[in-house]
């Protein structure tokens, strides 16, 4: 009789244990760590920035844990069709040319493209820029590639794989304008204000939006509840105040609409 009992207790104990099923699965969200003030890192190696609270606020919201994968741009798109993540969160436009790929949530930031030109440029606006004699430098995989894969038709264009390799072209007189979003070209124009000059109204408005793997509803519709609460809330109100005040109050003074 012992002996019968014996498997009995073991079989009872095991079913008193929690499930591993029963825990929340980690919601792993991508981007590159490599886009100060929204994607980047702190002191210690850690992520920070505003898509990082974006996306820790998300997770909370999903009652999830969250993990960051820190991915270069161009294979975001690749690593959330292959599974190897559940998001992108990396400032990253919404165009159909993506939407073919992936799916998206509703925007929750407007921005649009602009350029960064040397201090004593002559160059006023994308018209400007689009001349014969004139080099343009943009980021790979980014809209600014697209815009002057798809626009520019005079200018050289020269596309680089980081992005203060590009400043770096403009600054050191290499290329003669940068085709990049208004926020960062605010950012690096603040690094280099004395050799560097930024044209922030755009020629082209973009949104930015979440990254959703093709065909989960689901985890969309959720994505999306979670950005009209969060905006209710004010949550997009104090990230704009905590990260991006300066850029707010140069919007502001030169009567550009601010991102939020």
């Amino acid at each position: 009789m012992l002996a019968l009992l014996i498997p009995a207790l073991f079989l009872c104990a095991s079913c008193s244990r929690p499930s591993s099923e029963s825990a929340p699965s980690t919601l792993t969200v991508g981007m590159e760590l490599a886009y100060p003030p929204f994607e980047m890192q702190d002191p210690q190696g850690n992520p920070a920035g505003l898509s990082v609270d974006l996306a820790r606020a998300l997770a909370d919201y999903l009652h999830q844990p969250l993990s960051v994968e820190n991915i270069p741009f161009s294979g975001l798109i690749p690593a959330l069709k292959t599974g190897k993540i559940d998001l992108i969160i990396s400032s990253m436009t919404q165009t159909p040319e993506r939407a073919q790929s992936i799916d998206f949530s509703d925007p929750y930031l407007s921005t649009g493209l602009c350029l960064l030109v040397k201090k004593q440029s002559p160059i006023q606006g994308i018209a400007d820029a689009d001349r014969p004699g004139v080099t343009l430098v943009v980021k790979q995989g980014t809209t600014g590639q697209i815009y002057a894969r798809d626009h520019i038709r005079s200018a050289q264009v020269l596309v680089l794989d980081k992005e203060t390799a590009c400043v770096l072209e403009v600054t050191q007189g290499k290329a003669d304008a940068f085709i990049y979003d208004q926020m960062s070209t605010f950012t690096n124009w603040k690094k280099n204000p004395a050799i560097l000059r930024p044209l922030l109204k755009p020629f082209q408005s973009e949104s930015w939006a979440i990254g959703i793997r093709q065909g989960n509803t689901p985890l969309r519709d959720k994505v999306n509840a979670f950005l009209t609460r969060y905006r209710a809330a004010g949550g997009f109100d104090r990230l704009g105040d905590r990260y991006l005040s300066d850029q707010k109050a140069a919007f502001k003074q030169l009567n550009v609409p601010f991102v939020f």
